[in-house]
């Protein structure tokens, strides 16, 4: 009996056994027909088996290594850093927006400033991000990101300049003028939450969670430093317009070494040279000018005639069916936390004991909690991976609403306090867990898009969300 072998080894090797001979593309040699070409089964016909696959092993890894594929994989603790920072990056001028509320409300009595900016802001990061999830496939990601932070960094130099400009008045011209930022925001946040989610759903897990901690990490710093400003410059005459502008100086600063750290820093690191160079080879574009900064020429789809499979992908219709559960409980997550965060916790939580200081330690107890939340899932046993779990649990959220109005009008501040904290727990709990578990299975172009898409809907989530707000004004005047 005639025996063949066929070992298949990294897609590097392809070698064939037969009649005493091992082909491949990279290495073929001729061996002992004793050996290796078997008429009979026996221990020793075996054992040359054996020795001989042993051999086709080795002469594979080395044969890899001499073409330059890492044996390990260096910077990934400098690439979670670096993704935190980034995360920061993304939110730090939104939230430092939103932070200083108590100037804007004392500066703008009459236009509801924590609900009206969001509201400016969503439409436009909305709309932008779905016309850039429907071409992402198109897009460089490099150049995407790059106008995202450099975005960030120039809006917020606007309203710092306009601020001193204006001599810190009010009236209708600076409000508008605080709009169109708000708008240029929400622009920014398209291009850099999307383009990162979706970059790093083809990396590995550790990157999205840290990206994501990076994000409600700039709502707790803001907070943080929002309480700390507050309280020095409480007794000054221009306490609330100092405290605003330094908020602004540095974020501006803060953005623009963003834009540093991803153009010069992020596409540096083995790690991450390694994760786009393997989207590549499955046939993604995205990647390509990032690959180049890090000093890899873009790749030559190897194998794609003899597999011409190997490159096709889910279009972004089919990617949505598979996945419309993880949408849903986006858009739901999101609906949620923004209907009650930040304008009801700025606005409809009555006077207690904590005066001015409430609704700003309200806003640092939620940023605080979601920054935790985030941090859960990296204990394997207590990340929900379930489908229908994460569902449920989304949906249970959603007591969270009476709570909130009957805390509001019969509780204290202890309770409300908790609530908040809650909210901002489950919030960031369930982000990450969702956006870890979803790319999983599919090929790197597939889970850029992806990315894209429940970012989409998560933008989606957030509007509905900054639109229901305004609810809790019914009997109020409005």
């Amino acid at each position: 009996m005639y025996i063949g072998i066929e070992i298949l080894l990294g897609k590097k090797l392809h070698a064939v056994l037969e009649n005493g001979t091992i082909l491949s593309s990279k290495l073929k040699w001729n061996i002992d027909d004793g050996i290796c070409g078997m008429k009979t089964l026996d221990w020793d016909s075996l054992l040359g088996s054996y020795c001989c696959f042993v051999f086709v092993c080795s002469a594979a890894m080395k044969n890899s290594s001499e073409n330059g594929s890492p044996v390990k994989l260096e910077g990934k603790y400098m690439a979670i850093l670096v993704c935190w920072l980034l995360g920061n990056g993304c939110l730090f001028s939104w939230n430092s927006m939103l932070t200083i509320e108590d100037y804007y409300g004392n500066l703008f009595p009459r236009y509801h400033p924590s609900r009206v900016l969001t509201l400016v802001y969503q439409p436009f990061a909305l709309g932008t991000l779905a016309i850039l999830a429907y071409n992402e496939a198109k897009i460089n990601t490099r150049k995407r990101n790059l106008l995202g932070y450099s975005l960030f960094f120039l809006s917020s130099l606007v309203v710092l300049v306009v601020d001193l400009a204006t001599s810190g008045k009010g009236g209708l011209g600076t409000f508008i003028a605080i709009c169109a930022m708000s708008g240029a925001f929400g622009v920014a946040d398209a291009h850099v939450q999307g383009g990162m989610i979706g970059d790093l759903s083809l990396m590995c897990p550790e990157f999205i969670q840290s990206f994501l901690a990076g994000l409600a990490a700039s709502g707790a710093i803001t907070s943080a430093l929002r309480l700390i400003t507050k309280a020095a410059f409480e007794n000054s005459t221009d306490g609330l317009r100092t405290g605003a502008r330094l908020f602004f100086a540095i974020s501006t600063v803060f953005e623009f070494s963003c834009v540093l750290l991803y153009a010069f820093v992020f596409p540096k690191l083995p790690i991450v040279k390694h994760y786009r160079s393997k989207a590549a080879s499955e046939g993604s574009q995205t990647v390509t000018a990032d690959l180049v900064a890090g000093g890899i020429q873009a790749l030559p789809n190897e194998g794609a005639e003899e597999d011409p499979k190997r490159l096709e992908r889910r279009s972004n219709k089919q990617l949505f069916f598979e996945n419309k559960d993880f949408a849903a409980i986006m858009f739901l997550i999101y609906a949620l936390t923004l209907s009650i965060f930040p304008g009801f916790l700025s606005e409809d939580t009555g006077k207690h004991s904590l005066g001015s200081w409430y609704a700003l330690v309200l806003i640092a107890m939620y940023n605080v909690f979601d920054l935790f939340g985030r941090y859960i899932p990296l204990i394997e046993s207590l990340k929900l991976k379930s489908r229908r779990g994460l569902l449920i649990a989304t949906i249970a959220r959603f007591a969270l609403v009476p709570a909130f109005y009957f805390t509001a009008k019969y509780g204290d501040q202890g309770w409300m306090i908790l609530l908040t904290s809650f909210l901002g727990l489950t919030n960031g709990y369930l982000t990450v867990c969702v956006l870890t578990v979803a790319p999983n299975g599919y090929k790197g172009p597939e889970q850029n898009a992806l990315g894209n898409l429940l970012v989409l809907f998560l933008l989606g989530g957030i509007f509905a969300g900054v639109t229901l707000d305004w609810l809790w004004l019914i009997g109020k005047g409005w």
